[in-house]
C-alpha cells in the first residue's frame, strides 16, 4: 500500500463545506485542525523513514490524530445537521 497523507478534505468529503467555514469562523476548530495536519505531517515523515521513532510512540502519534479526527468529526456532523434546520 502506497504511503500517503490524510488531509482532511479526503477524510471528510461530504463536509468540505463545513469544514471551510468552521475554520474560517471558529479559532477552537481551526487549533484542533492544525494540530490534526502537523501529526499527519510527523506520522508521514516517520513512515517514510525521514525520522526514526520507537513504534510504541508512532502508535502513540496515530492513537493522537484518531482521537483529533473522531472530534473534528463530531463538530463537523453538528455543523452539518445546524446548516440543514436552516
Amino acid at each position: 500500500m502506497p504511503l500517503q497523507k490524510h488531509p482532511l478534505e479526503r477524510e471528510f468529503p461530504e463536509y468540505v463545506a463545513q469544514l471551510q467555514l468552521l475554520q474560517r469562523c471558529d479559532g477552537h476548530f481551526q487549533h484542533l485542525v492544525d494540530e490534526y495536519h502537523r501529526l499527519d505531517e510527523r506520522i508521514f515523515t516517520v513512515e517514510a523513514g525521514r525520522q526514526a521513532l520507537d513504534d510504541c510512540l508512532l502508535l502513540g502519534l496515530k492513537l493522537q490524530r484518531v482521537g483529533l479526527k473522531d472530534e473534528l468529526a463530531e463538530r463537523l456532523c453538528q455543523a452539518k445537521a445546524s446548516a440543514d434546520l436552516h
